[in-house]
C-alpha cells in the first residue's frame, strides 16, 4: 500500500512537472510572438517619414496593439493605427495616440535616427546604380556616401561634363537633399582603355534590349520631379521609345536626358511623350 501511494504521487510530480514546463513554454512563445509583432510595428513607423519623428510607443498582448504617445495631425493617428493592423497577429487596435495641433517632434540629435539611416544608404544605392548604368559618368570608380539626405561625391571625373552630368544625376535622386560633388576633372592624357571608353560613350555599347529597359524604367523610378509610373519605356536596337503623360515640359525633358545616359541607348524617341 505504501508502495502504491510513493507511485501515485511520483507519477502525479511527473504530471505537474510536464504541466509547467508546457505552460512555461506556451508564455514564452507568446511573448516571443508579442515581442516580434512590436518589433514589426515600431520598425514601420521608424521607415514612414510621416511617423519616424513623432514618440510614438507600442505595446502587444494576445494579438491587441495599444498604441501611445502624441502626433500632428488625425491622418497620422489613423496611419499608426492601419499599419499596426497589417502586422500579422494583430486582431485589433487600442489607439491611445493623442492628437495634438501645435506638436512639435523633439529635434533630432546628432545621431541619425534608424528610419534616416535607412534612407541614406537607399538613396546611396540608388546614386551608384544610376552612375553605374550611366554612358557617362563613370560609377565603378566614383564613391558616394549619404548622411541626412545630403550626398558626397569624391572621385575623379574625365570631363567637366562628366563631373556635372554625376551632379545631376545625384541631384535628380529621390530624397536627395543637397549634393556636395567633390569629383575631381582629370585632364592626364587619356589611355587605350580610356580611348575604348570615349568611343563607347559616343557610340553607345551594345546591350540587350531588355538590359537597357530595365535600367532606364530603374533610372526613372529613382529620379524626383519623374513620375515613371506613367511612363511606358521600351527598346528596340538600342533605340529608347518613351511614352506616355507627364506634367510638364520640364518633366519631359529631365525623362528624356535620363534615358540618353544609360548605357547602350543610341537614341530616344519621344513624340509620345506628352503633357
Amino acid at each position: 500500500m505504501h508502495r502504491q501511494s510513493l507511485k501515485l504521487l511520483l507519477a502525479a510530480s511527473i504530471a505537474l512537472a510536464l504541466g509547467t514546463s508546457g505552460g512555461m513554454a506556451a508564455a514564452d512563445s507568446q511573448s516571443f510572438t508579442a515581442a516580434r509583432q512590436e518589433t514589426q510595428i515600431w520598425t514601420t513607423y521608424a521607415l514612414n517619414p510621416h511617423l519616424r519623428a513623432n514618440d510614438l510607443k507600442v505595446s502587444v498582448v494576445n494579438g491587441k496593439a495599444t498604441l501611445t504617445g502624441n502626433v500632428e495631425e488625425e491622418v497620422n493617428k489613423d496611419l499608426a493605427k492601419e499599419i499596426a493592423l497589417g502586422v500579422s497577429g494583430i486582431d485589433s487596435v487600442d489607439n491611445q495616440i493623442v492628437v495634438k495641433p501645435d506638436y512639435v517632434p523633439q529635434k533630432a540629435g546628432p545621431e541619425r535616427s534608424y528610419g534616416v539611416m535607412v534612407d541614406d544608404a537607399t538613396i546611396t544605392a540608388a546614386v551608384k546604380s544610376k552612375l553605374l548604368w550611366s554612358k557617362q559618368a563613370n560609377g565603378m570608380t566614383t564613391s558616394v556616401s549619404t548622411r541626412s539626405g545630403k550626398v558626397t561625391l569624391t572621385g575623379n571625373a574625365d570631363s567637366q561634363a562628366d563631373k556635372d552630368l554625376a551632379g545631376r544625376l545625384a541631384m535628380s535622386t529621390n530624397g536627395v537633399a543637397s549634393v556636395d560633388n567633390q569629383l575631381v576633372v582629370d585632364a592626364a592624357k587619356p589611355t587605350p582603355v580610356d580611348n575604348a571608353k570615349s568611343a563607347a560613350k559616343g557610340a553607345g555599347t551594345d546591350m540587350a534590349d531588355s538590359w537597357i529597359t530595365t535600367k532606364v524604367k530603374s533610372t526613372l523610378m529613382y529620379s524626383s520631379n519623374v513620375s515613371s509610373s506613367d511612363i511606358s519605356v521600351s527598346t528596340n536596337a538600342g533605340i529608347v521609345t518613351l511614352s506616355g503623360l507627364v506634367d510638364s515640359g520640364a518633366e519631359r525633358d529631365l525623362a528624356i536626358e535620363l534615358a540618353q545616359n544609360v548605357r547602350g541607348v543610341k537614341s530616344v524617341q519621344s513624340s509620345e511623350l506628352r503633357y
